[in-house]
Parts: structure tokens; sequence; C-alpha cells
């Protein structure tokens, strides 16, 4: 490896070594603050390396990754949002009687399985990213092994997971046989000379969109979403939802830029229809729910079909539509869920919608920002969502894909009602008599998490008013795959 090569390779490699770095942090001298602070540091070190790294870039690193402004973009996502994860675990973790040191080594070794995915230009270095990511959240999810539903969260993941991985794996060793490379390019350049699609070929097709369908949870291969979110520390939830879908969502887009997806027919009926049911079972199942973290995790099923229909439009467009979404999507999760982390106990994450009933005259800025959040996630003007749901719309509609379109604008109006419901519990008054839900933590919010939360608004509505910096910095970032 050439000294240009490393250098361009610095984020991975600072994001690889920060894991060592804090586990020997804590051998030595076992401290929550210490674990936390070095956490935090080394993951501005690696946001701060990102400009260095793009003067080197596009650049191959061996036929395993390539670093460009693409991949450089999206470990920005990732390093920021893990950044958010950490500050909102500080506090969280001190509620619990768990040693707590290990959690920042495990979310360290997640945030750079997620770079390795982002920057995959190979079949194996996909799957190492994929399994070092899958791998630390099987533990993530269930670390306050107290809790019996953590437990049942842990086990439901890996299970899943692992089954995921096997149909993958089979998938990919198919490829192999086929076309005889597992490189992308190689993949895509074979995909596109084949007269005539083989049996072979199709069912290795099949068993790759049924891995990722349970990795990016779209129905029907969601079942396992709501348990897990529900399950797992509001902190992971937040993780799960965003930083782990985003990397596998990015490395999905980064191959089929290169491919023209409209050839290959049966793989296009089957994302239609996967969009579709998705848009449909996370909208419809989370009218039903009373829990506060169901009804995000049924919400991220819709919002993952919402992406699929602009992955199925061609051009340009498309990658910038969902690089938007993306980012919209993580701001609006990473603040809901960070609400439901600062108003968690020690007895438990706080769930149930009754208990948030009034939440506006004990807890105003709260109830703001989950508010704001919430009015993102449904689309409503003004907030990011909204610009992000716009370019989607407009992709769908530069690629004719009306059937689609009618789905989103049907399913953004079921979104909007659960989404109203919350925040009118909030602004609703308690009966009389009726007194404040234990439930909910009534402790002061942690100055780090209300710095946090404010931080999230503030670039939810900026980024709502005025996203034209956001959207130059995506088209710079994706020339290098047109």
């Amino acid at each position: 490896m050439s000294g240009p090569d490393f250098l361009a390779l610095l984020p991975l490699v600072l994001v690889s070594a920060m894991p060592v770095v804090v586990m020997l942090a804590i051998a030595f001298f076992r401290d929550h603050v210490l674990a936390a602070a070095l956490t935090l540091l080394g993951l501005l070190v690696c946001f701060a390396s990102l400009p260095f790294a793009a003067s080197y870039a596009p650049r191959h690193i061996t036929p395993l990754l390539i670093i460009d402004n693409y991949a450089l973009f999206y470990m920005g996502l990732i390093f920021a949002a893990t950044f958010a994860v950490a500050v909102l675990s500080y506090s969280y973790l001190g509620m619990l009687r768990v040693r707590r040191e290990e959690f920042y080594v495990l979310l360290l070794l997640a945030a750079a399985g997620s770079s390795v995915l982002v920057a995959s230009a190979h079949f194996a270095s996909f799957f190492l990213g994929l399994e070092t990511l899958s791998v630390s959240l099987y533990a993530l999810v269930s670390y306050p092994s107290s809790r019996e539903k953590a437990i049942e969260a842990g086990v439901k993941y890996l299970v899943l997971a692992a089954v995921s991985s096997a149909f993958l794996l089979f998938g990919m060793a198919l490829v192999y046989g086929q076309l005889g490379t597992m490189e992308f390019s190689g993949i895509a350049e074979g995909a596109a000379g084949l007269r005539a699609a083989s049996p072979a070929f199709l069912g290795a097709i099949a068993l790759i969109v049924v891995g990722f369908g349970f990795k990016l949870a779209v129905a029907p291969f969601h079942m396992w979403t709501p348990d897990v979110y529900e399950g797992a520390p509001a902190p992971v939830s937040a993780f799960v939802a965003t930083v782990s879908k985003g990397a596998v969502f990015a490395l999905f887009l980064r191959y089929f830029a290169r491919v023209d997806i409209h050839q290959m027919g049966s793989l296009v009926l089957a994302a239609t229809v996967i969009s579709i049911a998705s848009m449909f079972t996370g909208n419809l199942l989370a009218l039903l729910q009373q829990n506060v973290k169901r009804i995000l995790a049924y919400s991220s099923i819709a919002h993952l079909g919402y992406l699929v229909v602009a992955f199925l439009a061609s051009g340009a467009l498309r990658v910038t539509a969902v690089s938007y979404y993306l980012v919209s999507y993580f701001i609006a999760m990473l603040g809901a869920f960070g609400v439901v982390s600062v108003l968690s106990g020690r007895e438990g994450d706080a769930v149930d919608l009754d208990a948030y009933r009034g939440l506006s005259s004990r807890r105003p800025f709260i109830t703001g920002v989950f508010s704001a959040m919430l009015f993102s996630l449904a689309g409503i003007p003004l907030t990011a969502g909204f610009i992000g749901k716009f370019y989607v719309i407009a992709a769908g509609a530069g690629s004719a894909l009306w059937l689609l379109i009618s789905m989103l604008v049907v399913n953004s109006a079921i979104g909007v009602y659960y989404y109203i419901r919350v925040i009118i519990t909030m602004y609703s008054a308690r009966a009389e008599g009726e007194t404040a839900e234990t439930a909910l933590s009534k402790g002061a919010v942690s100055l780090g998490g209300g710095l946090l939360l404010a931080a999230l608004t503030l670039g939810l509505v900026w980024l709502g008013v005025y996203p034209s910096p956001l959207v130059s910095l995506i088209q710079k970032t994706i020339q290098g795959l047109r």
C-alpha cells in the first residue's frame, strides 16, 4: 500500500483504531467518563480527517475498497450519527446497573463496520463490514442484561441476522459461480453482458434481495423490527434505525448506480412490491400501536419503502434524492429516539404513549423537540423531511413511477395520523385527579443531551428552509457514480 493510499484510508483507519484505544484505556483505568470522552474525541478526529482524505480521492485501495467522495460523505454521516448516539448513551447508561465502558467499544466497532460497508467495492469487504456491524449490534441490543426484553430482542436479532447472512452468502456464491468475480464493477459488467439471465443468476439475485431485505427491515422481512426496537436500549434503537440501515442502503445504491436496473424486469417488479408492501405494512401497523418505540419502528419500515421509490428512479436525481432523504431521516430518528432516551428511567424506557399525556406542561422543551421530529417524519413543510419527500417524488416523477408515487402520497397521509396522534397526546391535558406518569424520568435533561437535541432540531428546520448547501454537497459527492 502506498502512502497516498494510506492517507486516503485515514478515516477508516482511525475509526477502526478507536475501539482498540478505548479498550486499552479501560483495561488500565475503568471509568465511564474516560470511555465516553475518548469515544467522542475519537469520532471528532475521524470526522476532521474526512476533508484531508478527500484530497486523495477517488482511489481504489486493493480490489476491496474504494475511497471516493461518496464513501467519505456517508462516513461523515455515520460518524456524526454515532457521535449523537454516544452523547445520548452517556446519561442513559448512567441509570443502568451495568459495566458501562464496554458499550463504547461495541459502538465504535459497529461504526467501523458501517464505514467499511459504504467503502466496499467487493463482496468480501462488504461481508466483513456487515458482520462487524451485526456482531456488535447483537451485544448492544441486549446490553442491559437485567432486562428480559433486551435479552429477547438480542436473541431475535441474532437468529434473524444470521439467517439473512446465510441468504447473502449463498447468493454471493451463486454470483461468483456465474460471473467468476466478486468485484462490484466486474459483476455489473458481467450482468450487463448476459444475454439471458440463467436460473442460477436469477436465484442469486433473489437470495441477495432477501438478505438485504432482512438487513433493511422492509416488508415482508420486517418481523424482527418492532420487537428489537422495543427491547433494545433507546440509543441503540436509534443506531439500528439510522446507521445500520443507512450504511446498507448506501452500499446497495453504489452497486446499482453502475447498472441500469430497468433492464432487470424481475428485480424492478420485486422492488416495486417490496416498496408498496413496506409503506402499507409500516403505516397501517403503526396506527394500532400504543408503544412509542414500536410506532417509530413501524414508521422506519414505511420510510424504507419511500426510499425504494427513489432507488427505482433513473438518473443522477436518484442518488441525490436517496442521500438527502437519508440525512433528513437520520436527524429525525436520532431526535425522536433521543427524546425517548432522556425521558427513560432506571426501570425501563419511556414507551407507553399514555405516559406522554400532558408532557407539554411539564417538559416544554422536550415536547417541542419531539413535535419537530414527528413533523419531519410526517413530511410537514419547513422541515427536512418535507424536502426529502419532495426529492423522492421528483425522482419518481422523472421516471414515470406513477403507481409508486400515488402509493407514497396515500401512505404519507396515513402516516400523518399517527404522528399527529402522538403530538396531540403530549399537548392534551390530563384528566382531573390523574397524576403524572412515573415511567417518565422527571430529572433534568443533561447538558450534552439538551445541546444535542437542540442542534438536531435546528438542523432539521435549517435543512427544511435552506436545503441548497446540502444538495450541492451531495451532488459533488455523487459525480463519480454517474
